[in-house]
């Protein structure tokens, strides 16, 4: 793992030349993509073991995703390259974040996922009030600390404690004392499940990706929820006792949390408001297959955090494709894009339908497994995980009719065609998203 980390620290001074720095970033962020895909894991245990870093079939998924936003992130700010002084620190603050993600995911001992699981938090900060959109970005980059800090100080507190029982905090083929004291599990669960997020502590969430910039909301959905699913994965083997005992209410609140924010996304007017709350109910389908500590559940867990996170992103993207020429993403402004860039449409379509698992996305799949996994867990959760998958679907579809037909009230009826990048761009963020689904061993024998 050491020579991808310091393949990304050698390209730090890149950040800070004049001329083709973006794009040999840019085509560095996609080489070393194809790179690590050659390292891929098949084995279960961990690999390539350097210092405290490596990693297995767990975190490689997970990485290769961040490598993929990170990449798809410096595709989609060009506005940024065209137009602003400070390209070189927003390239700078990519870099950085792609370092802290990839050692919080390939990190051995859990005292240095804490330290970069908090560490990805500052370049994600530095996005959203450097290149925000509205003054209102400071108030979300409050949130967005206060929210995420605040429950990760009982996480820190766990952590000490749990080393005080075992003498380790290497969670790997861990054969020590379980956790059974109550407030340590709580302290050890808080702070994923507020980074996730669970349903009651979200509203962090859709505030940050309305103020963000297009790279931040691509990171923030793409890679920055899934430390929360990847943590509550790695640190449930050492409190099983606990989690039998009080997963329940976490199920509960999930799958009633998804159940409503569905309705809500239903009467959201604003296009980012909308993907941001669809990724609430997501990670709360996530969650509830998650808690039931089954086979399906994780696997489902597992497809659905990659299968989102491209699905997510790429419907960011096309919101921010369409605020670049019409200066909103409000839904009443943006009614009957189909008249105005109907070669968009198609992604739009494309998108719409994986965001509601509809074959052949990876999402299908996740949700097929997800439904199973909680279902034998209750039989009267068929209800609410039920409502939540039809919902899902309204939402998606609401999305794309409101957005691509009506009368469009701004007059613009002229044909606009997009720009080469961002066809390549949202074809970047599907392609993968479909052809993943053959890949099904990969996700079932990963776990």
């Amino acid at each position: 793992m050491l020579k991808f980390i310091f393949m990304f620290m050698f390209m730090i001074p890149l950040c800070f030349l004049n001329g083709m720095f973006w794009w040999v970033v840019q085509f560095m962020f996609f080489l070393m993509t194809f790179i690590y895909m050659l390292c891929i894991n098949l084995s279960g245990n961990i690999e390539s073991l350097s210092y405290s870093w490596g990693f297995d079939m767990l975190s490689y998924g997970l990485i290769l995703l961040s490598f993929w936003v990170c990449g798809l992130m410096i595709m989609a700010s060009v506005s940024i390259y065209q137009n602003d002084y400070y390209k070189n620190l927003f390239v700078f603050m990519i870099i950085f974040l792609m370092l802290m993600l990839m050692c919080a995911f390939s990190s051995v001992d859990m005292l240095s996922f804490y330290i970069f699981f908090e560490g990805s938090l500052i370049p994600t900060l530095f996005l959203i009030l450097g290149w925000g959109y509205q003054p209102e970005r400071v108030q979300a980059g409050i949130y967005l600390l206060f929210y995420t800090l605040l429950a990760s100080l009982p996480l820190l507190i766990g952590l000490l404690s749990f080393y005080q029982l075992n003498g380790t905090l290497v969670l790997y083929g861990f054969w020590g004392d379980e956790i059974s004291n109550l407030f340590v599990y709580l302290g050890m669960i808080i702070a994923f499940l507020v980074s996730m997020p669970m349903f009651m502590v979200h509203l962090w969430l859709p505030k940050a990706h309305v103020e963000a910039p297009i790279s931040g909301s691509m990171v923030l959905a793409g890679v920055l929820l899934k430390l929360g699913g990847y943590g509550l994965m790695r640190v449930f083997g050492i409190m099983v006792s606990c989690c039998l005992s009080y997963n329940f209410i976490w199920v509960g609140i999930s799958l009633v949390g998804g159940f409503l924010m569905s309705l809500v996304c239903l009467r959201q007017v604003d296009l980012k408001s909308l993907i941001a709350y669809s990724s609430v109910v997501h990670m709360g389908m996530v969650l509830s297959g998650l808690m039931t500590l089954n086979y399906w559940g994780f696997c489902g867990c597992y497809m659905m955090m990659i299968g989102h996170g491209l699905c997510s992103s790429g419907l960011f993207c096309l919101s921010n494709i369409v605020y670049e020429r019409l200066g909103s993403r409000s839904l009443i402004i943006n009614k009957g894009l189909m008249c105005l860039m109907p070669s968009l449409t198609l992604w739009w379509f494309l998108l719409s339908s994986s965001n509601m698992a509809a074959p052949p996305s990876l999402n299908l799949l996740a949700e097929i497994s997800l439904i199973n996994s909680v279902m034998s867990w209750s039989w009267i959760s068929m209800i609410m995980i039920g409502f939540m998958s039809f919902f899902g679907a309204a939402y998606s579809l609401y999305l794309f009719s409101y957005s691509q037909h009506g009368m469009n009230f701004s007059g613009l009826f002229s044909y606009v065609n997009g720009y080469f990048r961002e066809y390549i761009l949202l074809f970047l963020h599907w392609f993968p998203l479909n052809v993943m689904i053959l890949c099904g061993d990969y996700f079932f024998s990963c776990v």
